[in-house]
């Protein structure tokens, strides 16, 4: 037998032979990791055991939020609509929660009355946090200016957040936007001084005394340092201010201070009732019962926000 049977060519050599070239080769897409049903199922319940407060405030109000957005398809009839043939009706298969004096729906004017407490809720705890981070921050960074911002807000929080708002109201006309103004006003001192309090706290640590040895300017020490840690706080402050401004904004429409009559909102709604509230309790009683669910939807959100946000709390658990 020759030698050339014997022959042994290289690993490249043979390499090369059994690969099809480079061109013609066709790299199979990879497909993502699906989690499997069951997998995400025990990661639903687990964080329903771990956070219940805000698995059942998150649940809660995110119903108020679909009603208040699908109003318009599941509402009965137009809210504004006025039948004096059918008022004061009890609730009934025509009129799902009764009608009131002028006999419009208060089915209907019920879910967009959630609109204006929603809207308003978030609205205020948006620009209180705002408005509140940034003076916070400045008073708790410039300690020049702490003394004359703090005495400020300290003179806005001893009047009471509501008498602050009808106070502001009686100056202008009753609308959503001036109503979102007026209770942010009255709530912007409250994140002010969290916020203060926590920089204060953070302002002796010491990496932040590092940054200041090394030359960081005070903006950069803010955004780095300060900031990112008074977001958890500020975050669950946020819900409660939510909470509070749809409480305020209730109190001053019933009391004809806040949004117009002609715009459905639990507070008007419950102030028409008032007067018949003793044999017609359904106009008071409906609107009330979605206040205090979606005002405790939100507070239980931020009981489970301060629950997940709390490195003391989440060791507990």
């Amino acid at each position: 037998m020759s030698d050339a049977a014997y022959r042994i060519e290289p690993m490249d050599a043979a390499a090369s032979r059994s690969t099809p070239p480079t061109a013609d080769f066709v790299a199979a897409p990879v497909m993502p990791d699906i989690l499997p049903p069951a997998k995400i199922r025990r990661g639903v319940a687990r964080f329903i055991y771990r956070y219940p407060n805000m698995a059942v405030g998150g649940a809660l109000l995110f119903i108020m939020l679909c009603a208040a957005i699908f109003a318009p398809w599941l509402g009965t009839v137009d809210p504004t609509e006025i039948a004096t043939s059918r008022r004061t009706r009890f609730p009934s298969a025509t009129n799902w929660l009764g009608t009131d004096m002028l006999g419009r729906d208060i089915y209907s004017r019920v879910l967009y009355g959630a609109r204006v407490s929603l809207i308003v809720g978030f609205s205020v705890a948006v620009l209180a946090s705002i408005a509140g981070l940034t003076i916070g921050l400045v008073s708790g960074m410039v300690r020049r200016a702490d003394g004359v911002i703090m005495r400020v807000m300290d003179g806005m929080m001893s009047i009471p957040p509501i008498l602050l708002a009808i106070a502001l109201m009686a100056l202008t006309r009753g609308s959503v936007q001036n109503v979102v103004i007026a209770i942010t006003i009255a709530e912007i001192p409250r994140v002010a001084r969290l916020v203060r309090g926590v920089v204060l706290s953070l302002r002796e640590q010491p990496y932040v005394d590092a940054a200041i040895a090394s030359g960081t300017t005070t903006p950069m020490i803010i955004l780095r340092h300060i900031l990112p840690n008074t977001l958890a706080p500020m975050s669950v402050q946020a819900t409660y201010i939510c909470a509070s401004a749809m409480i305020v904004e209730a109190i001053l429409s019933f009391i004809g201070a806040g949004i117009p009559p002609i715009t459905p909102s639990w507070g008007n709604i419950m102030a028409e009732g008032r007067s018949l509230w003793q044999v017609k309790i359904y106009i008071v009683l409906f609107p009330a019962a979605f206040l205090s669910v979606t005002v405790l939807a939100v507070n239980l959100l931020g009981d489970g926000l301060r629950d997940a946000l709390d490195p003391r709390m989440a060791k507990r658990l």
